[in-house]
């Protein structure tokens, strides 16, 4: 088994996984990676068939015989392994900010996340959703408002150049494609700086080469 290993979900459906994908890509640390289908019987058995020591939970990254399986773990471990990247920014009141809004959505959004799961083959058709997943979406534009308006003369991202918060909302912007939400014009334009992200291209085609369908698609 090589040193690094990734193990994910279906990259059509699992969020968290594209989370912990992007980071390693963006941190340039080398993996192979082993892609379980969710939703199936035998799910957990074979997510835990790699090692011990780790839930059945995607992504977890095998290295070396341990295991990181938090989704803000990779985040941090990708930062302290690859400083060079800068993947938190620099200033440590904007890298404060950048750890504030990726915990938030690390922990946040029940309903948004329960009603308009990740769909990479669903492109702009509209479901009816709750108050509270409205209130969620409202919150998550803010949040990206804020940001662009306070970083925008740095780059086109969250915080100007490109960084893990970036890595925290990216499904959430498939999530919004996929779900046609509305959004203002700031908001459009950080969606679709994400949206046509090498690495974000790389994922979706491979989640269209996919042949698993999950029971609420």
């Amino acid at each position: 088994m090589t040193a690094n290993l990734l193990i994910l979900g279906n990259k059509r459906y699992s969020s968290w996984s594209l989370r912990g994908w992007l980071t390693l890509r963006w941190a340039e640390i080398p993996f192979e990676e082993a892609v379980i289908p969710l939703q199936k019987s035998d799910t957990s058995e074979r997510i835990l068939s790699f090692g011990s020591g780790y839930p059945a939970k995607v992504p977890t990254l095998l290295k070396d015989g341990h295991a990181i399986w938090d989704s803000l773990a990779l985040m941090e471990f990708a930062a302290e392994k690859a400083p060079e990247k800068n993947l938190w920014p620099a200033d440590a009141v904007r890298r404060a900010h950048a750890r504030s809004i990726s915990a938030e959505m690390h922990a946040g959004f029940p309903d948004l996340r329960n009603e308009m799961p990740m769909d990479l083959g669903r492109i702009g058709v509209p479901k009816p959703v709750s108050t509270g997943a409205k209130n969620d979406i409202a919150r998550i534009l803010a949040i990206w408002n804020d940001c662009r308006m306070a970083y925008q003369d740095d780059g086109p991202y969250l915080f100007g150049t490109l960084s893990l918060a970036d890595a925290a909302f990216a499904p959430v912007v498939a999530r919004f494609k996929g779900y046609g939400i509305e959004t203002d014009p700031v908001c459009s334009t950080y969606m679709e700086a994400i949206w046509t992200l090498p690495t974000f291209q790389e994922w979706r085609n491979a989640a269209e080469k996919e042949e698993w369908i999950l029971s609420f698609d």
